[in-house]
């Protein structure tokens, strides 16, 4: 038994014979070394357990190890020893010295004890020279001249040891190969470790050869790729420590995101996928695609909503001057919400002329409810995929406008303004005003199903409002709408918003101050007589921002402060387009002032009536719809049917040729509307009596001579006051209708229901025709009789 010192050693084993480098760099170590080099003594090699362990203890190393001698001692300059030792004999620590500065153990020598048998040594010595050689053929890492090596050693001990040494195993394999004493056995253990090696490799390359034919180019760039990773983990530019596993977090924000059950089993499914993929393949990139817009939509954050109805109240009132019945309803709505802790978002569609704020409008309601506003415009929407998304088949797939301004507003209950739903249309790739049946029917809409999601998704608490320009929608979907009707502003009504926001809004955008600019009270109503006919205040906002850009130049030039008034306002807007007052204008036979109703408000109508010498050729022009050619011919038929009571000749239809014009021809024209005002304009030019210019008529009329009620009485009455119309003639069952007219307009016009022609007659034209007498409707006959008797005596002659 001899007391040596003790060199533990990471991750290597040294075998007798062997000729090893080493480099020692821990304290204790170096002092354990220089001692031992100084008192000219061997030290004992021994293999740690675990590779990390710095302070290493007597549990922490094996219990056998290798007497080596130190060959060559060389310290380096940053403090450590390169050390070349050579193995001498196997050792086993019987009980270990520990100090301060020191590392030593009692070791017994090991040697085998049993008689060898030489042949037995000899087969496996010449068995285990051809295992190794197999295999050097399948590990590329050991050289092949080692084979020369192994030839020349003639002690089955040491080329035991020496093939140990080179194999490429793990080191506990190792430190085992060491522990076995007796030659026999240990050349029997090597060669089952050998052909065991010889397997896995085998296997490896035909894994590996497999593998390199199925590889290719994005699995070829996912390798280099992770090669990179590597380099960069090696060098230190990336801490591998501090790099979040995807796949984990993903897995985190779907538990933390709040889905359905559906949705969160159908991300997990795609997730599980996603696991088993190339990250640099495409079909790779479409599952990430899709879970990323589960990630995005709002499963259960929330905006609160405002239920505040006085708060409410003084927003729409600031935002929109009139409106009341819109708003009437939004703060209805407001006051159930108090009372009802879940309430599924109303539909409501707001129709008008463009210009009367229904966008707005929609922004307005989302700031007194305290919802996120998001604007969907549907004009010329023709893809049902806009709607319910495109199936993840496609490539270039994506979720439809729904779920996308879901994901970012980032809230699950904002306000969606549906723009233009009546622009919509449909071709052969679906027709999107069915796919939005289900969005906005609130028995259905909470299990919308967007085909890119392929998940149920609560559109419920989304509140969402429609605008249009007319009802020109599909039953079924305005079925599923509460429709608000925005009619045109009165004169007044727009005098006010010019006042409180048009102009201050065009100084702003111009860059004025209030100092610098006054425009009058009568220059902005001439503006709106003379420079603008329509429903809304676009146009007026227009005129408005051309007079604040005429009048910044102005300033910029010469003038510190500009007054627009209505003398020299065509200085700014040059001559008027329009003419305002049409009362004034002269009465004419045969021409009559009706009133229309178009997409963009009410307008005034004029229809003219000419009579000729002839033989009762009937015509029409203008291009006017069927509707209205049928109204003509009906008003044609009630004129023939009264011919006598309205003092016109019975025959006329025979004598003279009639031509209904209605002009502005360019404009396609259809409805039954006109129809009294046809009947009061084939009477006039019949009877040469003129019809008053003061008075602007409205009306179906029926063969029976009754006047039918007509739709859009608002628009029609808002155009006859521009116009200067005095007096409107309506059907008598519109008479309801009044009690929705502002007062200003019922004051500023004589409004007259009629129910039968006579009536409408008898108030349009200058004076009541005169009828004919029993006698002169006889003498008439007569004539006729006695004409066609002659015709027919000169042709039997």
């Amino acid at each position: 038994m001899i007391i040596l010192p003790v060199l533990p050693l990471r991750d290597v084993v040294v075998y007798p014979y062997m000729v090893v480098p080493l480099f020692v760099g821990r304290e204790k170590s170096i002092e354990t070394l220089e001692k031992a080099l100084a008192d000219n003594t061997q030290i004992l090699l021994v293999t740690q357990k675990t590779a990390t362990e710095n302070e290493p203890t007597s549990k922490d190393i094996y219990d056998v190890g290798t007497i080596s001698s130190i060959l060559q001692l060389l310290k380096l300059p940053d403090g450590t020893i390169k050390l070349l030792v050579e193995g001498k004999e196997r050792a086993k620590i019987n009980n270990f010295i520990i100090n301060d500065n020191e590392f030593k153990a009692e070791v017994n020598s090991l040697s085998t004890i049993n008689k060898i048998d030489e042949t037995e040594v000899e087969v496996f010595s010449r068995s285990i020279i051809s295992q190794f050689e197999e295999y050097i053929k399948y590990n590329k890492k050991v050289a092949k001249e080692l084979l020369n090596s192994l030839s020349n050693i003639d002690d089955p001990g040491r080329l035991a040891d020496t093939i140990a040494a080179h194999m490429t195993i793990k080191i506990d394999a190792k430190q085992k190969i060491l522990e076995i004493v007796e030659l026999p056995e240990r050349l029997e253990h090597i060669i089952n470790l050998i052909d065991s090696e010889i397997d896995l490799l085998q296997v490896e390359k035909r894994v590996r050869k497999r593998v390199k034919s199925q590889m290719d180019k994005s699995q070829r760039d996912y390798y280099l790729h992770e090669q990179i990773k590597a380099i960069q983990n090696e060098l230190g530019e990336v801490d591998e420590e501090e790099t979040p596993n995807e796949i984990d977090e993903l897995s985190q924000k779907i538990e933390a995101v709040g889905m359905s059950k559906e949705a969160k089993d159908k991300a997990f499914a795609e997730l599980k996928k996603l696991k088993m993929m190339s990250p640099m393949s495409s079909e790779a990139t479409v599952v990430r695609n899709y879970i990323d817009v589960l990630l995005e939509v709002p499963w259960k954050k929330r905006s609160r909503i405002s239920r505040d109805l006085v708060k409410a109240e003084k927003i729409l009132d600031s935002d929109h001057y009139g409106l009341e019945k819109v708003k009437e309803r939004i703060v209805e709505y407001l006051a159930v919400q108090q009372r009802v802790k879940k309430m599924k978002g109303p539909i409501l569609c707001l129709v008008g002329p463009p210009g009367v704020g229904k966008t707005s409008l929609g922004k307005s309601i989302a700031n007194a409810t305290n919802r996120k506003f998001v604007r969907m415009s549907l004009g010329g929407v023709r893809d049902e995929a806009e709607i319910r998304g495109h199936r993840r088949t496609y490539i270039g797939s994506m979720p439809g406008k729904i779920i996308r301004n879901l994901s970012k507003v980032e809230v699950r209950n904002p306000l969606f303004l549906l723009d233009e739903i009546d622009k919509m249309s449909m071709d052969f790739r679906g027709d999107p005003s069915s796919a939005l049946l289900e969005v906005l029917d609130p028995e259905q809409n909470n299990t919308f199903n967007d085909h890119y999601m392929d998940v149920d998704y609560d559109l419920s608490d989304v509140m969402f409002v429609a605008t249009a320009n007319s009802l020109n929608i599909p039953a079924p979907l305005l079925d599923r709408m509460e429709v608000i009707h925005l009619s045109g502003y009165t004169e007044d009504e727009k005098l006010n918003i010019s006042k409180t926001y048009l102009l201050e809004k065009q100084l702003k955008n111009n860059g004025l101050k209030e100092s610098e600019l006054s425009i009058s009270d009568g220059a902005i109503r001439d503006i709106i007589r003379f420079y603008t006919r329509e429903a809304g205040v676009r146009n007026l906002e227009r005129e408005l921002a051309k007079i604040s850009r005429k009048v910044i130049r102005q300033i910029l030039q010469a003038s510190k402060k500009v007054s627009v008034s209505s003398k020299n306002l065509n200085k700014y807007l040059g001559v008027q387009r329009f003419r305002y007052g049409r009362a004034k204008e002269s009465d004419q036979i045969g021409q009559v002032t009706g009133l229309a109703w178009t997409q963009v408000g009410g307008d005034l109508l004029t229809i003219e009536a000419a009579k000729m010498a002839g033989k009762g050729k009937f015509s029409y022009t203008g291009q006017l719809g069927d509707v209205m050619q049928e109204s003509i011919q009906a008003a044609m038929s009630v004129v023939r049917g009264r011919s006598q009571s309205l003092g016109i000749e019975t025959d006329f239809y025979q004598k003279y040729d009639l031509h209904i014009h209605v002009p502005e021809g360019a404009t396609p024209k259809d409805g039954p509307s006109a129809g009294i005002s046809m009947c009061t304009a084939i009477v006039s030019v019949l009877t040469n009596i003129p019809v008053r210019s003061d008075v602007a008529m409205t009306g179906e009329i029926t063969l029976r001579g009754e006047v039918l009620p007509i739709g859009g009485l608002k628009e029609k009455l808002l155009a006859a006051l521009r116009g200067g119309i005095s007096m409107v003639l309506i059907p008598h069952e519109n008479q309801r209708d009044l009690e929705e007219i502002p007062d200003k307009i019922k004051k500023n016009i004589k409004i007259h229901p009629v129910r039968w022609i006579e009536e409408v007659l008898e108030i349009a034209l200058q004076h009541m025709p005169i009828p004919q007498k029993e006698d002169m409707i006889f003498d008439s006959n007569v004539k006729n009789a006695i004409g066609i008797e002659e015709n027919h005596r000169i042709q039997t002659h």
